[in-house]
């Protein structure tokens, strides 16, 4: 009888053995980085950015002790996760939904991840309070994403985030809706600047709202390029991509 395949029955021995080494270097950057800034290491969590890679890359990293995932595209993450849960069960990652999400697509994202962290306007809001209500039996986490590209010369558009005056009024959203528990902020540093500064303001605004709301913790910031930075500040989880899986194949479709 042929065995039916799946992500774990792909897995590339050799493909596991250089997560392994990329994911050895990064938790050491985290960690030099964490203890340079008096913290402690334990308190920075390491999301893997896995947009792209295929679903034996996250049944990889899962064995290798990474439990949460990131993915920005609905029809992308919601196909790899059915592919991840099909391997692994109540035994895989955690999922976060990153990039600029449409409220239509609410419904579909409400059903595989278990943190929204780019949610920067009240609409979306609303509709991802409606989709986890209907569609969940535990409260869907959320961050609202800030900008911090404000005034920074050549920003791109369309990048999302809300401005740190607004921040206070989506968060009250979030947090008044049962089908929402609201986690924290998220925020990108911008292209071309020294990604200190922003980090250092996106801290503010996170002191500020952890102040009106003190189950508001989680503070997600920082890349392959800017991490050390976004842990200075203050970041508990960064986003990790490109120096833990490599340079990203070219999107198909």
């Amino acid at each position: 009888m042929t065995e039916p395949a799946d992500p774990g029955r792909r897995a590339d021995p050799g493909r596991r053995a250089a997560l392994a080494e990329r994911l050895a270097t990064v938790t050491a950057r985290i960690a030099t980085a964490a203890r340079a800034a008096g913290r402690d290491p334990a308190d920075v969590s390491l999301v893997a950015v896995t947009k792209t890679f295929p679903a034996a890359d996250v049944v990889h990293l899962r064995a290798l002790g990474v439990t949460d995932v990131a993915e920005n595209r609905d029809q992308e993450a919601a196909a790899k996760a059915a592919e991840v849960i099909a391997v692994l069960g109540a035994g895989g990652p955690r999922w976060h939904f990153v990039g600029r999400l449409q409220r239509n697509k609410a419904r579909s994202v409400v059903r595989y991840a278990d943190v929204v962290e780019s949610v920067d306007r009240p609409e979306l809001v609303q509709a991802l309070a409606a989709a986890a209500g209907q569609h969940r039996s535990t409260p869907l986490d959320v961050l609202v994403q800030v900008s911090l590209e404000v005034g920074v010369a050549g920003a791109p558009a369309g990048r999302g985030g809300a401005g740190p005056a607004d921040v206070p009024r989506i968060a009250d959203a979030v947090a008044a809706a049962p089908a929402l528990r609201l986690a924290g902020v998220m925020a990108v540093a911008p292209y071309g600047a020294d990604p200190g500064p922003a980090f250092a303001g996106l801290a503010a605004v996170a002191e500020r709202l952890h102040h009106d709301h003190p189950e508001a913790s989680v503070v997600s910031a920082g890349m392959s390029g800017d991490l050390e930075a976004a842990v200075a500040h203050g970041a508990t989880h960064v986003r990790v991509g490109t120096a833990l899986l490599g340079g990203r194949p070219p999107l198909s479709g």
